[in-house]
């Protein structure tokens, strides 16, 4: 029996000598703990053990509980650094050139994720990113079915030219004007996923106790998510198998790219849309992807240097040319443009082989397809028809689902791990992902925020979103519905949360392009709002936001709040531009707008009885030129509440 106590004794003693402290991924060298607040600071440790905690001037003692988690609060500090973090319990973990400033979570989907290397004159403000006050975290992409109590390893990244092309491009824009304005350590925490809906974001709690949510997520039981998966791939499967039924070759795949290779039975593919966006039967299709073209060249073209344009690939491209490696890029969203040197065509025909691996979301092609093409100093040539394409392999995220399979999943495991971490607020881009269900928006939206905002404990923090810019989604308008003002109507419907604010971008959208390059405006607009509301430096922050209207039979006279310094309309011509008007019959006609007394009067001569107006009401309203002075777009609105066309459109499960 003594023997048996010494070893037990000897085991628990190796046991606590040997147990080290953890902390939450969100912790780490270089991070920004939030100024002027009391600061959580929480992890595991040997049950029972007694931890000493010190930074700066302060120390504080906590004992773990019984499982091991303790968690204790800093006294708020204010902006300074850098500090360590240390933390004791026998051991030491000790945190290195800690800040103390402004830490926002920098949220959504793809045009959040969206990296500095992409935006608008990128190499210029790459190269220019000398802010090393600026700190950035990016959370790996995970689900979970669960709640999580922390994240994959990652790490803090101070602001560099060598560092800054992979932050998240409105993040950075809006932290470097915080830095320039306030002098303070700006922590960027890049929890972002591409084409991913509201829902995915919102805990399950909130949606089971949501009147809107609540039938939905009760009508299905709990899913072994494995088993589900299981059953995918094999579908999948099946679909690849069934597309592929007239390849017949054994061939290994480092072969598919030379020319001399027989691609006959590999299916078309169009290149103007992602794989899951075609009538292939392949929504569910992450992996490698090969596509191939045939394009037969003159001896005019052959022997001179010629650029090959593929446009935009979903996510990364390795490019042939007759077997010859001519380039790659590792970014969705960004123009592939290689340079092939002279020779490598040949006069006849020719290989293209494009090897794009798709690790999540959309896969492949994507955009306009006239940017496509092969040009040299003797003409141009279009690629944008007659590809084909062959799957060399399915793969899946470390969960097996998306995103987008289910509800809370990124909640469980891109929010939930950073809870309680101290911060000033939110910075939100997302919509996109909705937009077939706007109407339904206006409930699941702001029972998002409020959702974190519970979980957080901090009260109402600060939450400040970005309204879907202008993109010709489908062609939408006032005649035929539009979806994406249907969705802006219910962003802006959001800002009666309280401590919320919006940045309008319908002007510097991109009609083609579902990520416009200009991220630096909308990192700017951001700020403003938070310059105004937060940080007491009093300015304009918003566009016009439609108040009233006044009818007057055939005209309609509309008043407006924030209006700056005035009304200003940005045409060289003076023509306001985006207004409609109907009458009782809802027919919209294109409307004359003329502004006076900072009002904007609006009529069409189809019109003899005026009802309502309608303003930047479409997916694309970049035509809209209605500002303040201050140079904010004002805020498209309708002044109707007719019927729209997402009213409808109700939550499914697996379904954006």
């Amino acid at each position: 029996m003594k023997t048996s106590i010494m070893l037990l004794t000897g085991f628990l003693l190796a046991f606590s000598v040997s147990a080290q402290i953890k902390m939450p991924g969100i912790f780490g060298d270089h991070m920004v703990i939030q100024r002027g607040r009391p600061v959580p600071v929480w992890g595991w440790s040997s049950p029972n053990e007694k931890l000493v905690l010190t930074f700066n001037q302060q120390k504080k003692e906590i004992t773990a509980d019984r499982n091991g988690k303790w968690r204790v609060n800093l006294d708020p500090e204010p902006a300074g650094g850098p500090f360590e973090l240390k933390v004791q319990d026998g051991n030491s973990l000790i945190f290195h050139d800690v800040m103390v400033g402004e830490v926002w979570v920098c949220s959504g989907q793809s045009n959040m994720e969206f990296e500095l290397k992409s935006a608008r004159n990128a190499d210029n403000e790459i190269m220019n990113a000398g802010y090393p006050e600026i700190r950035h975290i990016k959370i790996p992409l995970t689900l979970s079915n669960t709640p999580k109590d922390d994240i994959p390893p990652t790490q803090w990244e101070v602001c560099s030219p060598k560092t800054a092309g992979d932050f998240t491009a409105v993040g950075y824009f809006f932290a470097r004007e915080i830095v320039k304005r306030l002098h303070v350590s700006v922590g960027l925490i890049n929890t972002t996923w591409g084409g991913t809906m509201v829902e995915a974001w919102t805990s399950h709690g909130a949606l089971e106790n949501s009147p809107e949510f609540k039938s939905i997520i009760n009508s299905v039981p709990d899913k072994d998510i494995e088993s589900a998966m299981k059953e995918r791939h094999k579908r999948l499967a099946q679909q690849v198998k069934l597309l592929q039924k007239n390849v017949i070759d054994t061939v290994p795949e480092a072969d598919w790219k030379n020319p001399d290779y027989n691609s006959q039975g590999w299916p078309k593919i169009s290149i103007a849309l992602n794989w899951e966006n075609q009538q292939l039967g392949l929504s569910d299709l992450d992996g490698i992807v090969w596509y191939r073209k045939e394009v037969f060249l003159d001896d005019s073209i052959v022997n001179k240097s010629v650029t090959l344009s593929l446009g935009k690939i979903d996510d990364n491209d390795d490019t042939y040319v007759n077997g010859i490696w001519v380039g790659s890029t590792k970014n969705w969203a960004e123009n592939r443009i290689y340079r092939v040197p002279a020779g490598v065509f040949k006069t006849g025909k020719n290989i293209i082989a494009v090897r794009v691996e798709d690790t999540g979301g959309g896969g492949g092609f994507y955009g306009d397809s006239s940017s496509v093409y092969l040009k040299s100093e003797d003409g141009f040539i279009s690629l944008s028809n007659n590809w084909i394409f062959r799957i060399a392999k399915i793969t899946s995220n470390a969960m097996g689902i998306g995103p987008n399979d289910h509800t809370s999943l990124l909640f469980n495991a891109m929010i939930n791990p950073l809870i309680p971490y101290g911060i000033r607020g939110v910075l939100w881009y997302q919509g996109e992902a909705n937009t077939e269900r706007a109407y339904q928006y206006r409930t699941a939206f702001p029972l998002m925020i409020s959702d974190w905002r519970q979980h957080w404990g901090e009260g109402n923090f600060p939450f400040y979103f970005v309204q879907l810019a202008s993109f010709n989604a489908g062609n939408g308008n006032s005649q035929q519905g539009s979806t994406w003002a249907e969705l802006r109507e219910a962003q802006a419907r959001t800002l009666s949360l309280p401590a919320t604010g919006m940045s309008v971008t319908t002007d510097i959208g991109e009609s083609n392009d579902i990520h416009p390059k200009n991220k630096q405006d909308v990192g700017l607009r951001l700020a403003a709002i938070a310059m105004n509301n937060i940080y007491e430096q009093t300015e304009e922050y918003s566009g016009p936001v439609y108040e009233s209207m006044n009818i007057q039979k055939d005209k309609i006279i509309l008043s407006f709040t924030h209006t700056g310094s005035g009304l200003l309309v940005k045409d060289k011509y003076g023509y306001l531009r985006g207004f409609e008007i109907a009458g009782p019959d809802h027919h919209f006609y294109y409307a004359k707008a003329i502004m006076q007394n900072n009002k904007v009067i609006v009529y069409a001569d189809e019109v003899s009885q005026a009802e309502s107006v309608h303003f930047a009401w479409a997916d694309d309203a970049a035509d809209a030129n209605l500002y303040n002075k201050e140079g904010f777009p004002a805020v498209p609105f309708r002044t109707d509440q007719w019927k729209g066309v997402t009213d409808d459109k109700k939550f499914e499960i697996g379904k954006p």
